[in-house]
């Protein structure tokens, strides 16, 4: 009997359980979900009778490590600080580990006892990072082995909203965790292009847009993600000269996002502590200069001229001109533009959310050059079956699965990016209907 451990039972985590418990019975598998909430993940199990829901401290050492010992791998869908925690309880106690997060440094600092313990350490195995990886990955592979040189790849994923679900004048609610998104481009992002190193701060990301056009979903707005630079050795491509990964939001989004980056609203650095009866106009306003009759919307103007009646509507519409009071008056600025958006930008019972990727590759080949466009469009169900969620946790979920078969035989600490990995997960993704779909023109 093999013991999966799954620790967190989030929004993301839905496909991921359903499709282990579903091959449970037959493979002789036993599906453990561990989460603060019992109640959540006893929900989650559907009282599959392969499943057991548990209550797991992750403060108690002794109660983790308890939890941990009697599986043989463990699935950590907890936020990402925590992953480097459970990774470092796996290790001692020889236990494998998967995670769809990045790989951390402090991941890397424990690779050589991973392997000395021959174990699998699988992180970055999500949507993106994850499905990027091993789609990119595929291509990449195929055309060097066609003796062909790829000269540019670039790469934009978005967490957005079906068409059908557009209902606001943002054309966005949260499909994931919404601290991550109003937190979202902070640093610097790094990429090359034509042989050009660039670097974009923060204050200036929602102005580097790129438009990212898909056929049936329209168009969309791509800017920088983080440190694209080091994909470069990760992808096998040292020499290429123009390399940049990328997030989409529709169009217009960014622009009036940007507001609240230029004003100071999205920082959290500092804890504000504001009187109780604050409102929302208020709190908006503390972020703008001080002037005896001019409106808001007057000084917003001043200040930022670029913003137009457009930008003005959305920043309406999210209620920060109105007397509502603050759903709280203490903590970050990030931190209460948060719990504004939080019901703003929620997901109604029969909204669909929709996951959409593109790769743009220039290549070289021997009769020329070519560019090739892969895309893939993926909708949701409604608010619980999200396509958030299926992208996210199919792919991990089908590589627990095709490691426990001993269809994944490598070992060590890796990201998804050799096809012994990425080839059984992309062909089991397609019967899945997660599937890139291909063009190719010369150039």
């Amino acid at each position: 009997m093999q013991t999966i451990l799954i620790l967190g039972s989030g929004k993301s985590s839905v496909y991921l359980i359903n499709y282990l418990l579903d091959t449970a019975d037959a493979k002789k598998r036993r599906i453990i979900l561990a989460d603060l909430s019992l109640e959540i993940a006893t929900q989650k199990l559907r009282n599959h009778k392969s499943g057991k829901a548990i209550w797991i401290d992750l403060d108690d050492v002794e109660n983790r490590k308890a939890i941990i010992k009697n599986s043989d791998v463990v699935i950590s869908m907890l936020p990402a600080f925590l992953h480097p925690i459970i990774a470092k309880d796996c290790l001692e106690l020889g236990k494998h580990f998967f995670s769809a997060s990045y790989e951390s440094e402090e991941m890397r600092e424990m690779k050589s006892e991973i392997e000395e313990k021959n174990l699998l350490f699988l992180n970055e195995c999500g949507l993106d990072p994850g499905l990027d990886h091993m789609s990119a990955m595929k291509i990449i592979h195929c055309e060097k082995e066609n003796g062909n040189k790829i000269t540019a790849f670039r790469s934009f994923t978005g967490g957005l909203l079906a068409p059908e679900s557009e209902d606001n004048p943002w054309k966005y609610k949260f499909t994931w965790n919404p601290r991550n998104v109003v937190l979202a481009g902070q640093g610097t992002s790094r990429y090359i292009q034509n042989g050009s190193y660039k670097y974009v701060p923060y204050h200036m990301l929602y102005r580097r847009l790129e438009k990212i056009s898909f056929e049936k979903v329209g168009d969309f707005d791509g800017y920088p993600n983080r440190d694209s630079l080091s994909y470069r050795k990760i992808y096998g491509l040292d020499d290429i000269r123009t390399l940049l990964r990328g997030t989409l939001r529709r169009a217009g989004f960014c622009q009036s996002w940007d507001v609240f980056v230029q004003l100071g609203i999205t920082d959290d650095s500092f804890k504000m502590q504001l009187p109780s009866g604050f409102t929302h106009k208020m709190f908006f306003n503390s972020f703008l200069p001080y002037h005896e009759t001019k409106s808001v919307v007057e000084k917003l103007r001043e200040l930022l001229p670029w913003v137009n009646t457009e930008i003005v509507e959305k920043i309406e519409w999210l209620g920060m001109f109105s007397n509502i009071e603050l759903p709280k008056t203490s903590g970050s600025p990030a931190s209460i533009l948060e719990e504004i958006l939080k019901e703003k930008w929620k997901l109604g019972p029969q909204d669909k959310d929709m996951i959409v990727m593109q790769h743009l590759f220039e290549i070289e080949t021997t009769d020329g050059k070519k560019e090739m466009i892969s895309s893939l469009v993926c909708k949701g169900e409604n608010h619980e079956y999200t396509a958030m969620a299926k992208t996210v946790g199919l792919p991990l979920a089908i590589a627990v699965d095709l490691f426990l078969e001993g269809e994944i035989n490598v070992r060590g600490l890796h990201v998804p990016v050799l096809p012994e990995i990425y080839n059984p997960i992309l062909d089991a993704l397609r019967k899945e209907g997660v599937e890139f779909e291909e063009k190719v023109r010369a150039l």
